[in-house]
């Protein structure tokens, strides 16, 4: 009898494919601007951060790829941030093929869906809303990056929006203000940042919130619990995080005017979860602001976005389940609803998954460069799991062994980390006896 794959074993098989497409489109020599062709590896693990879309680089996005290896990298990234399902969904629908129940139940997992009825409509909602809010982005960015750079910055300004409402964070500013740089030359920048601000939240809210938002607008009271948790813990991330941030980095950035200490605090609230782009150095920021950008890296966006982390609904359902323990209730509520158990256990598995992982690589790098900062490494790791791609310039010191690490991070950050353990060991049959209970002591 002829096995089927699973839907996890579909993603992951699928995101793998387009990074090894993309890896020997990168690997052609009119990728690179020198004419030369770039190893295997420096390709392999550009292809894989922009399908994955978090934004590490090993070479300097504008000033080592040529426009091919460009044009190939910002379709990896929107193929990626989408997701290949929806857009091969898209295909079969543009073409009039039917998409059969087997499709649907895939969309319905790479999407995080709950609903394979309403899949289809779902999926073009998703293709028009993408393609509205990446151009109204790219329209804004134009008004500053066409004066600048003349017509070449039609495909700056397209480039930085695709890359930040996919939360991806490459950038093409190289040559604007030294490599690496990303959007430090536009820190006082109020229509950049807040515009780039804003491609980031929308596409880290998920298309279930879209669609819930765009058919209720404002009704709070018609909105799913689901688009509540979302909307309401990502205001709190935002404002209480800039706030934070302001307060950490106040003694650096006392010199700046007020206006450019809040856009700068603002946008470290944002960029975490999970852009990767940054208007300050990532390596000069305080020690207590390294630690909340682990954190908020580590929770990322939300479930079906283009955002990356264990997902602000994942941290939400262990904030309000340890609140119920602490409080000795028999079941949590929130909003007026009661969460069912096995939320928690998903939860768990995901968090729990995810911080194996990053304290893995962590140890890994640390042996190998043990000179570097503890809190360096943290952000590298956290920002490979989380698919961020903020980074104090450790990835280009590392050896070919620790980038291969960060390479298995950032595959599993963005099929998701529980999602590749299933694909590897999920099976379809059940033992018909379970083993014995036996009490244990936790806590």
């Amino acid at each position: 009898m002829k096995k089927r794959l699973t839907g996890g074993q579909v993603i992951a098989i699928g995101f793998f494919a387009i990074i090894l497409l993309g890896t020997l489109l990168l690997c052609l020599p009119i990728a690179t601007k020198s004419g030369e062709p770039a190893s295997f590896f420096e390709a392999l693990f550009t292809a894989t951060s922009a399908t994955c879309v978090t934004g590490l680089v090993v070479q300097d996005t504008a000033l080592y790829w040529s426009y091919f290896g460009q044009a190939v990298i910002l379709l990896l990234i929107q193929v990626g941030g989408m997701g290949f399902i929806t857009i091969s969904t898209l295909l079969l629908m543009l073409l009039r093929k039917k998409v059969g129940i087997r499709n649907r139940e895939q969309m319905v997992e790479s999407i995080s869906t709950a609903d394979t009825g309403s899949i289809l409509p779902l999926t073009k909602k998703i293709f028009v809303g993408t393609a509205a809010v990446e151009l109204t982005g790219a329209c804004l960015l134009a008004i500053r990056f066409i004066p600048q750079f003349g017509v070449k910055g039609i495909w700056y300004s397209l480039f930085h929006s695709v890359s930040a409402f996919c939360n991806a964070g490459f950038d093409l500013m190289g040559p604007v203000s030294g490599p690496y740089s990303s959007l430090t030359a536009y820190a006082a920048d109020p229509l950049v940042v807040l515009t780039v601000v804003g491609l980031i939240t929308i596409g880290g809210l998920g298309y279930w919130v879209w669609e819930d938002l765009w058919r209720n607008r404002w009704h709070w009271r018609k909105w799913r619990l689901h688009t509540k948790l979302v909307v309401t813990l990502s205001l709190v991330l935002t404002l209480g995080g800039a706030l934070l941030f302001w307060f950490l980095e106040r003694g650096n950035r006392q010199n700046f005017p007020p206006a450019e200490q809040a856009l700068r605090a603002l946008f470290d609230a944002v960029t975490p979860r999970t852009a990767g782009f940054n208007t300050s150095d990532t390596a000069a920021l305080t020690e207590g602001s390294k630690l909340l950008t682990v954190v908020y890296m580590f929770i990322g966006g939300s479930s079906g976005s283009t955002a990356g982390g264990i997902k602000t609904t994942t941290f939400l359902v262990l904030l309000l389940f340890t609140v119920t323990e602490i409080t000795r209730r028999r079941d949590t509520y929130v909003f007026g609803r009661r969460l069912d158990n096995a939320y928690l256990h998903r939860a768990v598995s995901v968090a729990t998954t995810n911080l194996l992982l990053a304290l893995f690589a962590t140890l890994v790098i640390a042996h190998t460069l043990p000179s570097v900062l503890l809190s360096d490494i943290f952000i590298e790791t956290f920002s490979a799991i989380g698919t961020v791609g903020m980074s104090t310039g450790l990835t280009r010191q590392l050896s070919v062994g620790p980038q291969a690490v960060l390479i298995f991070l950032m595959f599993c950050g963005r099929v998701g980390s529980l999602s590749f353990s299933t694909a590897l060991l999920e099976k379809r049959s059940h033992p018909p006896v379970t083993h014995p209970t036996e009490q244990i002591i936790v806590g």
